[in-house]
């Protein structure tokens, strides 16, 4: 069968990957002498490849990542205040595995967030689903879906993500439907996914944000129970800060 009508049936099928790679292929197994199952190892390769490139950059664009930082990118020799050992150790990625909760606190250029972001791309880059969100944008999405009554709809939805980031939760402005809201998203996925919370607010100052002290103690006794903290104390990266540098 001559490669156009191999072509034709390829495309039919919608194998990308292995349209991409025939005339490739092909040539390889006429200079170097391959079997059949030999070029079809090589196709079926090239599909394969492909069709993980391409499930890495639709999990990549559904996280929403602002940034294209990496935990390659994140400027270690600058923030003494980061173990980059203990970093790259939470890369391999057991912690999601457990389901074990991150917090990284901070002052305001710490490198929390480009932290966050770089083990969130480390954990889509490893077939984990994944979704960052700043904390004010969740919180006003929570408070939208109160008026339409989608809320258990949109909390199932977020409690369903292997990692979820929830960035610079700090001085924010709560409403009451809004704080009952984050709790029982938090308590979905205590014990089942992981969250990744970046904030410049040491645990007991989530008093006054969340300003009801029972709720507090109910969050923080399931968001502690199997978490991390990081308390990153450090300079501000974003002096003299290189272009597409994490602060």
């Amino acid at each position: 069968m001559k490669s156009p009508e191999l072509m034709e049936i390829i495309r039919t099928l919608k194998l990308h990957g292995m349209a991409q790679a025939l005339e490739r292929e092909l040539q390889r197994a006429e200079t170097q002498g391959l079997s059949h199952p030999e070029l079809l190892h090589g196709l079926l390769e090239a599909e394969a490849n492909h069709r993980r490139e391409q499930s890495l950059k639709w999990r990549i664009q559904q996280a929403k990542l602002p940034w294209d930082w990496t935990l390659q990118s994140f400027p270690f020799l600058r923030q003494p205040g980061v173990r980059k050992t203990q970093i790259m150790s939470l890369a391999g990625l057991q912690f999601v595995e457990r389901a074990d909760n991150l917090v990284f606190i901070g002052e305001p250029g710490t490198g929390k967030s480009g932290l966050a972001i770089g083990l969130m791309r480390e954990a889509l880059a490893n077939g984990y689903r994944g979704r960052f969100y700043k904390a004010q944008d969740l919180l006003d999405e929570i408070y939208a879906s109160i008026a339409d009554r989608s809320t258990p709809r949109l909390i199932k939805k977020l409690a369903r993500y292997d990692l979820l980031t929830i960035d610079e939760l700090g001085y924010l402005t709560l409403k009451p439907e809004q704080a009952n809201a984050f709790f029982k998203l938090m308590d979905e996925r205590y014990g089942r996914k992981s969250t990744i919370i970046t904030t410049n607010l040491p645990y007991p100052d989530w008093y006054a944000l969340f300003e009801r002290k029972s709720l507090v103690d109910a969050l923080l006794d399931r968001l502690k129970h199997h978490c991390i903290t990081i308390e990153i104390q450090g300079p501000s990266l974003r002096t003299s800060q290189t272009k597409n540098e994490p602060s």
